[in-house]
C-alpha cells in the first residue's frame, strides 16, 4: 500500500491533484457499484419557498370573498401556482416578499421553507412532511387587505416521492417507507429518508428544497434520479 502511494505521489504535482484522482477513483467504483436502471428513475422537483392557505385565512388576507388565481398548472394533477402572492416576515424583522401561494385552497395553512430560508428569518424550522404542522414555527403572513399571525404553521418540508399505486406495486413501494434516490451528474449525491408518499393520480416526481437542490447539482436540466 505504501508502495502504491509513493509511485501515486511521483505522478501529480500537487496534493490537490492527488486528492482529486483518488476522489474520481472512488466515484467511478462506486457508480460501477451502483448501476444505472430506467425502470426506477425518477423526476426530481425542485419547491421553492411557498404558501399553502386556507379560504378563511386568504379572505383576512386578500379580503372578503376572494378566491385564488391560477398562474400556471403544476406537474401534480389539480395542482397551480396562484398569482397571488404574499410576504413572510420572521421574528427577527427580516422578510420575504412575493411568496407564492400554491392552489387550491387546504384545509390548514402552512409556509413550506428550507433550511436556510430559516436561518435568515430567524427561525428553528421543524423537518416535517407537508400538512404535518402542530407544534410547528410560529410566522406572520402580510397580503394586501390584512396581516396575519400564525401561531404554527411554518416547517421545512422533508423530502419525498409522490407515486399512484401502478407506480408504487411495480416499483415494491409503500406508503410512509423511506427510500434513498442518487442524484445524476457531476454533482451526484444519494439522498436518503426520502418518504414514500402514495395516493391515486399521482406522476411519479420526488421533491426537495432549494438547499438541497443546490448541493446535489438538481436543475431543471438535469433533474432525474434512480430510487435505489
Amino acid at each position: 500500500m505504501n508502495t502504491i502511494l509513493s509511485n501515486l505521489k511521483d505522478r501529480f504535482k500537487s496534493r490537490e491533484e492527488l486528492t482529486g484522482y483518488i476522489e474520481s477513483v472512488v466515484c467511478d467504483v462506486v457508480e460501477k457499484m451502483i448501476p444505472d436502471s430506467t425502470e426506477r428513475m425518477v423526476p426530481i422537483g425542485i419547491s421553492a419557498r411557498h404558501i399553502h392557505i386556507t379560504q378563511e385565512n386568504l379572505e383576512k388576507l386578500f379580503g372578503t370573498g376572494y378566491q385564488l388565481t391560477k398562474y400556471r398548472d403544476l406537474n401534480q394533477p389539480g395542482e397551480f401556482a396562484a398569482n397571488e402572492t404574499l410576504t413572510v416576515v420572521g421574528p427577527n424583522r427580516r422578510i420575504f416578499e412575493q411568496v407564492r401561494i400554491l392552489g387550491p385552497l387546504r384545509n390548514i395553512t402552512q409556509v413550506e421553507l428550507s433550511y436556510s430560508d430559516g436561518i435568515y428569518l430567524g427561525i428553528n424550522l421543524p423537518h416535517r412532511l407537508s400538512g404535518d404542522i402542530k407544534g410547528s414555527a410560529p410566522i406572520v403572513l402580510i397580503g394586501p387587505k390584512g396581516v396575519l399571525q400564525l401561531e404554527e404553521g411554518a416547517i421545512r418540508a422533508m423530502r419525498h416521492l409522490h407515486i399512484n399505486p401502478k407506480d408504487a406495486k411495480r416499483l415494491g413501494l409503500q406508503n410512509g417507507q423511506k427510500v434513498a434516490v442518487k442524484t445524476m451528474g457531476k454533482m451526484s449525491v444519494i439522498l436518503n429518508n426520502v418518504v414514500v408518499r402514495i395516493k391515486e393520480g399521482l406522476k411519479l416526481e420526488m421533491h426537495v428544497d432549494t438547499d438541497e437542490a443546490n448541493a446535489a447539482g438538481v436543475t431543471p436540466q438535469n433533474n432525474m434520479g434512480i430510487i435505489l
